[in-house]
């Protein structure tokens, strides 16, 4: 067993890299989703043409395809092999890497913006992934860091409750809300040596055709792939399809809001 120390000075890249390559073709197909998101991420932080932009847990690349068509020169690093053959196939002039959030492999203040959507939180230390962002990122570039909003307010909050049951609690993943919380964001920014400036919220919609969509995307996380190990994967396909009942579509499909809360620092 290895110690929580020997965790945070070694990184969960391994760990969450095997996770989220398991079902990586799948979760390219719902990263789509988030074109629009990650669109108003792009005019939010100013990013066009020259702009060089590194973007951390990266998965498949479609932010890194937006950001490219906007004219940005566009970097990537995620823990899963799989993600990054998709993401450089997705984006061929794109430099991807495979890594750790915590040890990024590339010099200092080299990047204009340094984005993480929904990924910081599954380092070791969080805090830490900051800093190295903020380490690469030029004096005075902006770091961006996405969660999850309120949970009131995100669609896949039931589902996430559901599959906290197939956890025993010390194998539990670490919890995705409560980051949302006014403050949490800008002190663990503060923490990491940025200077937080700007916060507020995006909201994203998700949709699916069918049943048949809706469980193939929402077995791809790293997340719910680990508990289908824990439990099986037809309990958790009947959590999906039961915690996901409420957004179902008189046509059969589903459709559901997600709101997020976003930080943008400096370094």
């Amino acid at each position: 067993m290895i110690h929580s120390e020997s965790i945070t000075e070694q990184g969960t890249g391994v760990f969450q890299g095997e996770l989220w390559g398991t079902r990586a073709a799948a979760w390219a197909e719902h990263e789509e989703q988030y074109r629009p998101l990650y669109g108003e991420a792009i005019r939010r932080l100013g990013i066009g043409r020259g702009t060089t932009v590194l973007d951390v847990g990266c998965g498949s690349g479609v932010f890194l395809h937006v950001a490219a068509s906007a004219g940005a020169r566009v970097s990537g690093l995620d823990a899963a092999a799989p993600m990054v053959e998709i993401a450089r196939s997705r984006v061929p002039e794109a430099d991807v890497r495979i890594g750790d959030l915590q040890f990024l492999p590339y010099d200092p203040d080299v990047f204009d913006v340094v984005t993480s959507f929904s990924s910081f939180w599954f380092a070791a230390d969080p805090v830490e992934a900051l800093r190295a962002a903020g380490r690469v990122a030029k004096p005075g570039a902006p770091v961006f860091a996405l969660v999850f909003g309120r949970p009131e307010r995100c669609g896949v909050s039931p589902l996430m409750e559901a599959l906290a049951a197939f956890f025993p609690s010390e194998d539990a993943p670490r919890g995705k809300f409560g980051l949302h919380e006014p403050g949490v964001l800008e002190g663990m920014a503060t923490e990491a040596g940025l200077v937080p400036e700007t916060a507020g919220d995006l909201v994203s919609g998700l949709a699916f055709a069918d049943d048949e969509a809706l469980v193939r995307q929402l077995l791809s996380p790293g997340s719910v792939v680990l508990a289908a190990r824990a439990a099986g994967e037809a309990p958790v396909r009947e959590a999906i399809l039961a915690s996901m009942a409420p957004f179902r579509t008189p046509a059969g499909g589903y459709r559901l809001e997600n709101e997020w809360r976003y930080l943008i620092a400096t370094a």
